[in-house]
């Protein structure tokens, strides 16, 4: 069959298929795009000649934010189905490395074809080529290696073919699997060459559901029987593997409290006894306290990030340890734990299984349910709303409240950073087992709108919301226009602070006095603390297209986001939020976090910070 290199691709994709539990999707199921001289008259060209039938394609604003709604689609659709991203040379390609870099991290899934130089070399430099003396062959496209889980150029036509066989075993392997990049120079993209039928035959790449070596099971088993505290940490690996109900069943035939990671809230749902919400710095004072008791602790599909441990210093029981319930071998290993190397729901299963009888002490049941209630009503005293608040504008806690109030287990919350997700970790109640998208590893600013799209491109007809601040929102809001074109119904909730508030709290506490943080004209002694800047965000939401809200007050507030739920075309409810005082806002940080401080300074308040600094840090461990 005689195609071009990006027509072989793209019907090559056209026929890949994931399968796990009997069910089969499509791998990829659509391409974003944005069109320039390395990739419109190749990629561009083969998915007009396919058809959409072969590859639906959309049409995208930003190439980052290309890649975030191709990751929100991938994490929605529990990592069986993703979307390609295609680009042209230069800026386009390096606009992916960020993309790239959340992707892997997260272990999402994501196809990236960014165009490159001439293979050939015709003519040398070509437009935005970047030329490197000591080493020809290198390109802008380089600097996606390290941020992908697999890199390939295809240099030849017939390289083609390994090269995406390799590239789709990756995207499809649980443990391995991330961005993958297939660099495609513009020549070699409408070059033409004769291709086995067979490479272009359906293929169905099944997820393996590996099971739990007995040797790892049985000492994982003793482990538990032997512990009077045990606590579950559960991550972003139990959504993966689908694995909630097995993690509810071993929680309630043991009775072992299960703290969530950012990654893994929600995998029991609010109200569910065992749960004990988020844990780690941004967590819950339950989970806290059970952490820092803990004589035994299971991390089950969780990578243990720094916000998760608290800098190493949450986990006090000298003789604390670890079981390391992970699908990747490198994370089962962390903290010196047993591993035990299996996917999450098999290994769930069989140490339920393995446990048959035991439960922990009824006193240690009691005593974390009692502390979990407690802490609901921290949530109450936060969310709630007096008379006079009514014609207030609202604490951001108080959206929260107002959106907790409204939603069920339909709606879809979609966040990544600034000072949401730690308000988010600690209050929010998620009713379903994917309301709560949140991406916190890698914490990237500008996420949340275009993977919002993703997501409810991969779930349609549920409500989806974005939650962004003001600084959130300035740097990526063109994906608006693409929902707007597509008709994708997203709201989009934006919280105006006027600057960097989740920085700004921190550049307090180290020292850092806030400065830089805040969205404010110079002031005469040259520090941003002047008054406010006059930047209208309702309007240039408006202006990309959506219909738009302003809510003044709380009053205004649950009117408006209740008209958004109900809205059929992409809306945006926008809130200059207040700030609370000490009784009314959320609950402060529950554990540490190592931000490091200037070990000498002049002003007062680094000195200070510094000596706080210390004191946290002399409670670091290693757990070896």
């Amino acid at each position: 069959m005689r195609l071009t290199v990006a027509q072989a691709l793209v019907r090559f994709l056209a026929a890949q298929y994931t399968e796990r539990d009997g069910r089969r999707r499509r791998l990829v199921a659509a391409t974003w795009g944005i069109f320039g001289h390395g990739n419109v008259a190749g990629i561009g060209q083969a998915l007009l000649e396919c058809g959409p039938e072969a590859m639906p394609f959309l049409q995208g604003r930003n190439e980052q934010a290309m890649v975030h709604a191709a990751v929100g689609y991938a994490r929605q659709s529990g990592r069986l189905s993703t979307h390609a991203v295609t680009t042209s040379i230069g800026p386009g390609a390096t606009n992916l490395v960020t993309g790239a870099a959340l992707a892997t991290i997260n272990r999402i899934p994501v196809l990236l074809l960014p165009g490159d130089t001439f293979a050939t070399r015709p003519a040398d430099p070509v437009l935005q080529q970047l030329e490197v003396p000591h080493a020809g062959d290198v390109s802008v496209n380089d600097a996606l290696r390290p941020v992908s889980r697999h890199f390939d150029r295809i240099t030849r036509p017939e390289a083609l073919i390994p090269a995406a066989l390799q590239a789709v075993r990756v995207l499809t392997d649980p443990v391995q699997t991330g961005a993958v990049t297939l660099a495609l120079p513009q020549d070699v993209q409408a070059e033409a060459y004769d291709w086995p039928e067979e490479f272009f035959a359906e293929r169905v790449w099944g997820v393996r559901r590996p099971r739990p070596d007995r040797a790892e099971l049985a000492a994982a088993a003793d482990a538990v029987r032997a512990s009077a505290r045990p606590l579950i940490v559960a991550g972003g690996g139990i959504r993966h593997s689908a694995a909630q109900a097995s993690l509810a069943a071993l929680a309630e035939a043991t009775g072992i409290p299960v703290a969530v990671t950012q990654a893994g809230k929600g995998v029991l749902p609010y109200g569910h006894p065992h749960d004990v919400g988020g844990i780690g710095h941004t967590g819950t004072a339950t989970a806290a306290t059970l952490a820092r008791d803990a004589d035994l602790v299971i991390a089950a599909g969780t990578r243990l990030s720094d916000f998760t441990t608290a800098s190493a210093t949450l986990f006090h029981d000298p003789a604390v340890r670890f079981i390391g319930l992970n699908l990747d071998p490198y994370d089962a290993h962390k903290l010196a734990a047993r591993p035990l190397v299996a996917d999450a729901r098999e290994a769930l299963d069989d140490l339920r299984a393995a446990l048959a009888g035991h439960r922990v002490p009824a006193a240690y049941e009691t005593a974390y349910r009692q502390e979990a209630a407690r802490w609901e009503a921290r949530v109450d005293q936060a969310y709630a709303v007096s008379a006079p608040d009514e014609e207030l504008p609202p604490t951001q806690a108080q959206v929260l409240g107002l959106l907790d109030r409204l939603v069920d287990g339909s709606d879809i919350l979609v966040n990544a950073a600034g000072s949401l997700p730690g308000d988010l970790h600690k209050l929010w109640r998620a009713r379903s087992a994917d309301q709560y998208h949140l991406e916190y590893g890698y914490s990237c600013m500008g996420y949340e709108i275009p993977a919002a799209i993703g997501v409810a491109l991969a779930a349609p007809g549920r409500p989806v919301w974005a939650l962004v601040g003001d600084g959130t929102y300035l740097m990526n809001p063109t994906e608006i226009v693409t929902a707007v074109q597509e008709g994708v119904p997203i709201r989009v909730v934006v919280l105006d602070n006027h600057g960097y508030a989740s920085i700004g709290g921190l550049s307090g506490a180290v020292g850092g006095e806030g400065f830089g943080t805040a969205y404010r004209f110079r002031a005469p002694d040259g520090t941003y603390t002047g008054d406010p800047l006059p930047v209208d965000l309702a309007a240039n939401a408006a202006s990309l297209g959506m219909a738009v809200i302003r809510a003044r007050t709380v009053r205004d507030l649950r009117e408006a986001l209740a008209e958004a739920r109900s809205a059929t075309r992409p809306t945006c409810v926008y809130v200059q939020t207040r700030t609370p005082d000490t009784v009314s806002g959320p609950p402060p940080a529950q554990a540490w976090w190592d931000v490091p401080v200037a070990e000498t300074a002049t002003r007062k308040a680094a000195a200070q910070a510094r000596e706080e600094y210390d004191r946290q840090a002399a409670q670091r461990r290693r757990h070896l």
